[in-house]
């Protein structure tokens, strides 16, 4: 099956799901096989410590459509979705994880939206009626939720949930890295995309552990700080580190002017502690300030030897 005829391409990141692996692929094939798309299946085992390896090569020995990648170590989610993204050759493509809780039975329906709305880029899942635990994932993840739709302006109700279609136009145009899995949607932003939120079907995990705990929101946290810095500041690191150095340097730098014109008078000034804060301000001030400069030259030095863009063209809207 060559590029130009598939239509879907399904990725799911895999770490110790050996138990659930032949329902899923199972369960993919039930959805996708009467919907009339042509499809492929990404599985990506992120070196996964059980047999999960094994059960996806024995799997696509018997199921042409199944292409697993095997990555050499646990790399995380982001990277084993990058993986994937990498990989595929859809016009569509579907993300969703590997322990049944999502239900592949939505994404006919989430392609159908796409191919009927031409405008929009992106559909996130919403787990509406979610079937987790209250404690360690609901309110976590609610908390999370509000509070990154509140930092960088895209508004889900669902930022956690895998069960994501786009066009694979848009996912060729982004690159994730470190833990910004969960924050697709603001990169996807970013890149100019349309997104929407459909309520999606959710299943509690039969089989198989979560691997996920109430220390990632804090996690969550620190990368919301990262991304509102890529958001406003990536193409203009002055604006950020040279702003904050001269609120740094404007204080400094009038307390050293108070400081000299009472020595010019003959008052002593060595013993006092705002001598020591004044000259802290400025080496911080004049510091951030050659910091901010220095992300000027990087970021020129990122775009300029490959000829990357800082901007992205669109076609001229339909009468």
């Amino acid at each position: 099956m060559t590029q130009e005829n598939i239509d879907i391409s399904v990725v799911i990141p895999i770490y110790n799901e050996e138990e659930n692996l032949p329902d899923l692929v199972a369960r993919v094939e039930e959805a996708l096989a009467p919907s009339g798309f042509s499809f492929e299946l990404i599985c990506v085992d992120d070196g996964s410590r059980d047999r999960s390896a094994n059960v996806l090569k024995t799997l696509a020995a018997r199921t042409p459509w199944l292409k697993p990648r095997y990555l050499m170590r646990n790399y995380g989610q982001t990277a084993a979705l990058q993986a994937g993204f990498d990989a595929v050759q859809g016009r569509y493509t579907v993300t969703l994880d590997g322990d049944l809780q999502n239900d592949p039975l939505d994404i006919p329906q989430l392609i159908r939206t796409l191919e009927a709305t031409p405008d929009i880029n992106m559909i996130s899942g919403w787990r509406k009626d979610r079937q987790d635990a209250a404690i360690n994932r609901k309110i976590p993840s609610m908390i999370a939720n509000r509070i990154i739709a509140k930092v960088t302006g895209v508004k889900l109700h669902d930022y956690g949930c895998a069960l994501k279609a786009y066009r694979t136009d848009l996912i060729k145009r982004i690159r994730l890295y470190g833990e910004l899995h969960r924050f697709i949607p603001v990169l996807a932003a970013e890149a100019g995309a349309k997104i929407i939120e459909v309520p999606v079907r959710h299943h509690a995990r039969t089989k198989g552990v979560s691997k996920y705990g109430i220390d990632r929101t804090f996690r969550v946290v620190l990368d919301l700080l990262l991304m509102k810095f890529m958001l406003r500041y990536l193409h203009r690191p002055l604006h950020a580190f040279g702003g904050a150095g001269l609120w740094m340097l404007t204080p400094g730098l009038g307390i050293c002017a108070y400081l000299t014109l009472l020595k010019l008078f003959g008052a002593s000034i060595g013993g006092r502690p705002l001598l020591l804060l004044g000259i802290m301000l400025v080496l911080m001030g004049v510091q951030l300030i050659g910091l901010g400069l220095l992300g000027e030259i990087l970021i020129r030095i990122y775009h300029e030897p490959e000829g990357r863009d800082q901007y992205r063209l669109r076609p001229p809207p339909e009468n």
